[in-house]
């Protein structure tokens, strides 16, 4: 008789075990968000908010802490989710619960998109004489390949590439502090301009570059998915959220402050795309502009290795439930035990779309629904609270609602079209799925981003 068995014999379901505490939760959100999350980021948002871009990433972080309480408080009232689309489902309705799911579905194929391109687009400036489409190819193959072994990034793997990344960034805030006091004096280290600079700042612009820099904290509801595992969840979970939103919003903030004190003009970067690294090359020679390079590479790589993995699970759990057709989605190879043609589909998605979207454009697309899920669980949040009478917390969530629309209407007119079309074939595919909304949909028990987030 296996342990499972014996448990139910004797009239207790197996769980997992509670040893994580509030900072071990805190450890794992900063490890999925990842500390340079701010940096691929930097020059397109700087240019977009015409030198403000540290004011949109604070921003952000008041509508990502906000949002973080709700998802805490929906943790602890569905202690076996981890995910907007069962909040939604399970809070509010079933419909729009699984059209949730569906826009969190577009998140995890995008995910692998945006780590090829950044990751192809770094290679390519460190060698240019390799094309980009060739640094594309070469970069799907990898993370196909080892998908298809059925490789993934462990915990101590991201511990490891935490630890580089905090070092090469320690590197930078010291390099960078050093280079503005010489060339611009001590007293520059406290400008407020990169905050606000009265000849540049424009309300609409810095609106628009926030609904981008807001990607900076994608991912950090992933600590969601620990709640079996926590010591005290109902009091951990939440504080996790908002400390790992908080910690994210210092640290983004302040490299992105001295970014711009470094480099001042946003106008003159030879390309938005990978600015922080002339920066960094700027405020500390080759040496931090290689150091830069090799751990966005390596960011880029992890990343699109586990979104990958996780776009495949989420496409296999779909196949598997009956919401896709089952003899494709639902397919494991017998001999690796992997949903290989999930993980082939999202390979040549992946690679298509590295050629269709540039980063900006995936980047956006991403926010689309990911803050359409945010608003979802603001929402159900706001209901439960008003239900228990505490009015505080109630204002919190309405509060990230309002933050979250908000960052959502800014986006780009292109963003919004793309992802309202997809929206609407989700809403044709579940009429289909429904008999016309009259059925319920199916419960799709699979889907959390921590497998996709890094």
């Amino acid at each position: 008789m296996t342990v499972d068995s014996a448990l139910t014999c004797a009239g207790r379901q197996p769980s997992l075990r509670r040893v994580l505490t509030l900072w071990d939760l805190v450890w794992y959100g900063i490890v999925l968000i990842q500390p340079i999350a701010a940096v691929p980021l930097f020059g397109i948002a700087d240019q977009l908010s015409l030198g403000h871009v540290a004011t949109t990433i604070l921003i952000a972080m008041v509508a990502m802490m906000f949002t973080a309480v709700s998802y805490g408080a929906m943790a602890n009232v569905y202690p076996m989710a981890g995910s907007a689309y069962t909040y939604v489902g399970r809070g509010l309705n079933l419909h729009l619960g699984f059209l949730t799911g569906w826009v969190m579905l577009l998140d995890y194929l995008i995910i692998p998109i945006i780590n090829t391109i950044y990751g192809a687009l770094t290679l390519n400036r460190i060698v240019p004489s390799v094309s980009y489409m060739a640094w594309v190819a070469l970069f799907i193959v990898i993370i196909t390949a080892l998908n298809l072994l059925g490789v993934q990034t462990t915990s101590r793997t991201n511990q490891i590439l935490l630890v580089a990344m905090s070092l090469v960034i320690g590197m930078f805030f010291v390099m960078a502090i050093s280079y503005v006091g010489r060339r611009f004096g001590v007293l520059a280290l406290f400008s407020t301009v990169p905050f606000y600079n009265p000849r540049t700042f424009h309300l609409p612009a810095v609106a628009t570059a926030t609904s981008l820099a807001a990607l900076t904290y994608i991912g950090f509801d992933g600590i969601t998915t620990l709640t079996e595992e926590a010591r005290n969840p109902k009091r951990d979970i939440m504080r996790a959220t908002v400390l790992v939103c908080l910690v994210t919003g210092i640290l983004s903030g302040l490299q992105v402050y001295l970014a711009q004190l470094v480099w001042p003009d946003y106008l003159t970067f030879p390309d938005a795309n990978t600015a922080f690294m002339d920066v960094a090359q700027r405020a500390g020679g080759k040496r931090l502009f290689d150091g830069f390079a090799f751990i966005l590479i390596l960011a880029s790589l992890g990343s699109g290795l586990a979104g990958q993995a996780g776009a495949a699970r989420l496409l296999f759990g779909m196949g598997r439930d009956g919401a896709l057709p089952s003899a494709f989605f639902g397919y494991v190879g017998s001999k690796r035990r992997v949903p290989s043609y999930n993980i082939l589909l999202i390979g040549l998605c992946a690679f298509l779309g590295a050629f269709v979207l540039s980063f900006e454009r995936a980047a956006e697309l991403l926010n689309f629904g990911a803050f359409l899920a945010f608003i979802g669980v603001n929402v159900v949040a706001t209901r439960h609270f008003h239900s228990l009478g505490k009015w505080g917390a109630t204002l919190i969530s309405v509060s990230g609602a309002i933050f979250c629309i908000c960052i959502w209407w800014s986006l780009p007119s292109p963003a919004k079209v793309a992802g309202s079309v997809w929206l609407c074939a989700g809403v044709i595919y579940l009429a289909i799925l429904t008999r016309g909304f009259r059925q319920d949909p199916v419960m799709i028990n699979s889907i959390d981003r921590s497998s996709s987030d890094e």
